[in-house]
């Protein structure tokens, strides 16, 4: 009786927390669902008195919300596809192989944790401009992939340590190369913390908004965080349309978390799949 009475305790402050979470998400259909007056004055808690679908309409048409939802998945596709080949074939040299200064390496890379952005900002924007991408994507991917490595390689260099050493050693007495060995045996052992980094790579750069403010001035290659910023007029904005502009632009995350929130979950139980 007492371990039902803890699990109910346990389960009622879940869902409360579960609420709380999830209202914000209401809160923004709601928001894109009414007008200003509804927003700032008559119902700005309640559900819609009239569903306007139209703000939709207004956020695809009028502010192009389009052009700059296919920037930041042409931007965050190509960061997520380098960020994840690089930190697992780093993390996997460091953590599985013997080779001079991979300890100096290792300690480098991580060292970008402790480096805000703020801080290389300016000589960043030098650099691009130098380089001659300023206004393109790659102004964009390659600080984007650069800023993600150290998060990135230090998840995968906890699961590759956790993989017991008789996977590898079984592989290459059966003839396995390197390559192969990486590709088909130690890559999916390590499919829950692939998933991870790709949840936290893809928030990162999908939200990402002072180098994109400052690397893209092109209207037509804004990302949605700096794209956003046309829907605010100078004298009136539209909320109810930038509510919908907003709700548009969390779907891919959304999306994403549904797909991968299973492998995310193992992924708190590391090395849980090699063990037995």
């Amino acid at each position: 009786m007492l371990k039902l009475g803890k699990t109910a305790i346990f389960q009622s402050f879940l869902w409360i927390y579960f609420i709380i979470s999830l209202y914000p998400l209401i809160y923004m259909v709601f928001f894109s669902l009414k007008n200003n007056e509804e927003i700032f004055y008559t119902n700005p808690m309640g559900l819609p008195w009239n569903l306007r679908f139209h703000n939709y309409v207004e956020a695809v048409t009028q502010f192009d919300i389009l052009k700059y939802f296919r920037n930041s998945i042409v931007v965050s596709g190509a960061s997520l596809i380098f960020i994840l080949l690089f930190a697992l074939m780093f993390s996997y040299a460091t953590a599985r192989m013997e080779w001079r200064f991979k300890g100096t390496a290792y300690g480098y890379l991580i060292l970008g944790l402790f480096i805000p952005t703020q801080v290389i900002l300016i000589p960043l924007a030098v650099l691009i401009r130098d380089f001659g991408i300023s206004n393109t994507y790659l102004a964009l991917i390659i600080p984007y992939v650069a800023f993600n490595l150290a998060f990135s390689s230090l998840i995968f260099f906890g699961f590759f340590r956790t993989i017991p050493m008789e996977i590898e050693e079984s592989a290459f007495m059966d003839g396995a190369s390197i390559y192969r060995t990486f590709v088909q045996i130690m890559l999916p052992l390590v499919t829950p913390a692939i998933a991870t980094v790709t949840i936290f790579a893809f928030l990162n750069v999908w939200n990402e908004y002072p180098l994109a403010l400052i690397m893209i001035t092109k209207n037509e290659l804004k990302t949605l965080p700096t794209g956003l910023l046309s829907f605010t007029g100078q004298y009136a904005t539209d909320w109810g349309a930038t509510g919908a502009a907003l709700v548009i632009s969390s779907i891919p995350m959304i999306i994403l978390y549904l797909f991968l929130s299973e492998s995310v979950e193992k992924a708190l139980t590391v090395g849980g799949a090699v063990k037995g």
